[in-house]
């Protein structure tokens, strides 16, 4: 019963943040819409209303975690593995202007999916081929901006605790563009948000910065080992970060 109403809080609390924050994002939209065409005054004050939520949720202990020295190179294509609806939040963590390839319902959403329009994120048709080649497409374009954007490249969350198989649709921007891949790994979301509930559960989770992995003289030869390489390298994170939470 008090989850129950602690999450009713919480919900009604964003659904406020954000209706609050949609006038300002459509008219901050407006007024930089020449001086700022990748949106990124505009997704910034939109991610704050996650990071309101990790703050206001006592069910969370959501954290950032760097595991890098190297510096994030502007634009990049930011992969990361999928446990739950709650990755987005702690996503928000993250210190970057970042785009997200989304699938396309959350976009049909009032409130939620206004403000990801004003934002400039991408949204995508699972299972649809045009759809996803649209939004490649658009992912190419926001690059050309130079603002970066983030795809969780299993496609959908695990429903279980194995990591599915990497698609290759990340990484073939990235060595089109050549613009390096900046892989992150989380792990601990699986419970912060369960599969068919809209109750907030307790989650210890971590999002960790791992060290960019660069294309320059990539071709698309070189695709499906780059996939597997950085595949490799978040869950070997993946991996690590369960253990320090006490994840079997």
């Amino acid at each position: 019963m008090i989850r129950t109403v602690v999450s009713a809080f919480l919900w009604a609390a964003t659904a406020f943040c954000l209706i609050v924050d949609l006038p300002f994002l459509a008219l901050v939209s407006w007024l930089t819409r020449r001086s700022d065409p990748g949106r990124r005054v505009v997704g910034r004050m939109f991610r704050s209303v996650g990071r309101v939520t990790i703050g206001l949720n006592p069910y969370w202990k959501f954290r950032l975690e760097r595991a890098t020295t190297q510096p994030f190179h502007e634009p990049s294509v930011v992969v990361s593995n999928h446990e739950s609806e709650a990755d987005i939040f702690l996503s928000t963590l993250l210190p970057w202007d970042l785009k997200y390839l989304a699938k396309k319902e959350i976009f049909e959403s009032p409130i939620m999916g206004w403000g990801m329009k004003l934002a400039g994120d991408i949204g995508v048709v699972r299972g649809d081929r045009r759809s996803g080649v649209r939004a490649l497409l658009e992912c190419r374009r926001k690059l050309g901006t130079g603002v970066s954007v983030i795809i969780f490249p299993e496609g959908t969350r695990s429903r279980t605790d194995e990591m599915l198989p990497f698609k290759d649709g990340a990484f073939r921007i990235a060595v089109d563009m050549q613009v390096p891949i900046q892989p992150v790994a989380l792990a601990g979301t699986r419970n912060a948000l369960p599969p068919g509930s809209m109750l907030f559960g307790k989650s210890n989770a971590v999002i960790r910065i791992l060290d960019p992995v660069p294309t320059t003289g990539l071709t698309a030869a070189d695709v499906p080992a780059l996939t597997e390489r950085v595949r490799d390298l978040i869950a070997q994170a993946r991996s690590e970060l369960r253990q320090e939470l006490g994840i079997a």
